[in-house]
């Protein structure tokens, strides 16, 4: 099993992103409202680095917020959420999309073949 972290920059597509994953079996994921460090850093008037506010808005003007999905998944699900993220979003190598990334799970509990 594993554990899919994917930081969506695109709020606007975690809609159509649920959708797609629970018509392909994928369920039980948690989201929680993240933000970036360069916003954070960009949005603090006593930092000392001012070219981070230039840099943000350059590169994400108008993004304030993204959304951090966690989900725990089988093996075989990995491929499959890939093909919808990157269906959903065009592709996390897209500018701005987001990224994504997994981790082998050697522990859980509570976790139930119906609650996924």
């Amino acid at each position: 099993m594993f554990l899919y972290v994917l930081v969506l920059n695109q709020v606007n597509l975690l809609e159509r992103l649920f959708e797609r994953m629970m018509e392909k079996g994928i369920r039980g994921a948690t989201v929680l409202d993240s933000t970036g460090m360069m916003r954070v850093l960009s949005d603090d008037e006593n930092a000392n680095f001012p070219m981070y506010g230039l840099l943000r808005h350059v590169y994400s003007p108008e993004r304030k917020q993204s959304r951090t999905i966690f989900v725990v998944l089988k093996e075989d699900q990995m491929p499959v959420m890939e093909a919808v993220v990157d269906e959903v979003t065009g592709g996390l190598n897209q500018p701005d999309t987001g990224i994504a990334f997994a981790v082998p799970l050697t522990y859980q509990k509570g976790l139930t073949e119906n609650a996924r």
